[in-house]
């Protein structure tokens, strides 16, 4: 993670392509976001999700990842990231149910993700609050001369005050032309900030929040897919992909 060997930097014309990209996704998402209720089922929303961003003039991101066959990777409590949306995955009343989806339009991918909570408690509804705040934290640290490091250090603060635990195993990433690109961005802080990755302008981040109420490591499950929780305990998962610009940072999927 040392320096900035393999960040891919994006022209003025890139990052208009992507943000245009973003606003497509984001209303993917919005629309997306209505139809995770009850009785509802992953296999049927992964459907719609497709449906939409056709409609959109894009294609599926995650279709795009070898033997990935589905548009959205849908989590269900203690899954984090990767779920196949299965149509016996049908959400219940205390569900807490991540959502993570793909566009890509005009050569660029855009990523983001969501996590709902479907008549929960006030103590995951404080949980899941907790991530949507990190993720604010974190975007706000990306800026022209910070360091990836700042982006951890935010996520983890934040985390780590509600006493909850970043997921380890797991990072976000650059995206652009590929959907991962350098650099990692872990949810926790390791090294030395001034040996991390600088933010530079021109950079676009997915920046993802995966955290748990547990102690964080991580199982695959026999799907070859999904990671979940070692201990079972609940996840969620926050997401958007954000330009780096020298006015600061510039959320494209919201």
């Amino acid at each position: 993670m040392t320096g900035t060997k393999g960040i891919k930097i994006k022209s003025v014309k890139d990052i208009a392509d992507m943000t245009e990209g973003g606003k497509k996704l984001a209303r993917v998402k919005n629309l997306l976001k209505s139809q995770v209720k009850i009785g509802a089922n992953a296999q049927d929303l992964d459907r719609y999700a497709e449906e939409l961003i056709l409609k959109e003039g894009g294609k599926p991101s995650f279709k795009m990842v070898s033997s990935y066959y589905w548009t959205t990777c849908v989590n269900v409590n203690d899954g984090i990231v990767h779920g196949i949306p299965k149509k016996e995955l049908v959400f219940k009343k205390g569900d807490v149910v991540s959502v993570d989806i793909g566009m890509y339009y005009k050569g660029f991918h855009t990523d983001t993700s969501f996590t709902i909570g479907l008549d929960v408690d006030s103590v995951t509804e404080v949980f899941l609050e907790t991530g949507k705040s990190a993720l604010t934290e974190a975007i706000e640290s990306a800026k022209p001369g910070n360091h990836i490091f700042d982006i951890s250090n935010a996520i983890q603060k934040v985390v780590t005050k509600g006493k909850y635990s970043p997921v380890r195993a797991l990072v976000g990433h650059g995206v652009g032309k590929e959907l991962h690109e350098e650099p990692q961005i872990p949810c926790f802080v390791s090294g030395v900030r001034e040996e991390s990755p600088k933010i530079l302008e021109g950079s676009v981040l997915a920046i993802e929040v995966m955290y748990v109420t547990g102690s964080g490591e991580v199982k695959l499950s026999s799907d070859g897919w999904t990671i979940s929780t070692a201990d079972g305990t609940i996840s969620a998962l926050f997401e958007e992909t954000v330009a780096v610009t020298n006015k600061g940072p510039l959320v494209l999927t919201n």
